[in-house]
Order: structure tokens, then sequence, then C-alpha cells
């Protein structure tokens, strides 16, 4: 796991650096963000600001799970893993291929 960003890096526990275009935090199916409110990223109640999983308030942040992100399935392991390609898609990129480069 990452300690800490510095502009486009990821700093991991080593000290290695790495740039990063997208970054996925899987959270489970009980939302914890109330660390993103200072960041204006959530609407009073503590929900993310978001279409189809994509942050309307910070580019190249996401969110999958999400109750009716973008169908009935959204929030279950049914509907999670076309939700989570589908941003995948529109966070990489053009022509980068998103995968995870460090263990």
């Amino acid at each position: 796991m990452f300690t800490r960003l510095d502009g486009d890096e990821v700093i991991w526990t080593g000290g290695d650096r790495e740039h990063a275009d997208v970054i996925l935090l899987a959270t489970g199916y009980r939302p914890a963000l109330d660390w993103l409110a200072r960041l204006g990223a959530l609407t009073g109640d503590g929900r993310p600001r978001q279409r189809g999983g994509l942050s309307s308030t910070h580019r190249g942040l996401g969110f999958v799970g999400l109750e009716w992100q973008r169908t009935p399935a959204s929030n279950s392991l049914r509907g999670v893993g076309a939700d989570a390609r589908h941003l995948l898609r529109k966070l990489a990129p053009a022509g980068v291929s998103p995968v995870a480069t460090h263990p």
C-alpha cells in the first residue's frame, strides 16, 4: 500500500515513487468516505458527487459499488465488475492499458 501522494506520484512504503494517472481504492460495501469531505468530493449527506462513477469534482477520481451507480446491480457482486471495467476505460489515458504495476 502507498503511504502518501505527491502530485501525480505515489510514494510506496519503501520510499519508491511511481507515476499514477488513476488510483482505485476498494473500500468494501460499507462506504467510509468521510475523509473525502474536506476535498468537496461529497454531498452534504456524505454521498460521492459523481455521475456513472466518475467524480464530478476531481478529475481522475472514481467510485464503484455505489447504489444505482449505473444499473440496479451496481452495488452487488453481479454488477460491480462491469462498473469497474467501465470506470477504468473512462479513467485510463488513451492507449494505456489500466493495470497495476506495483504489488
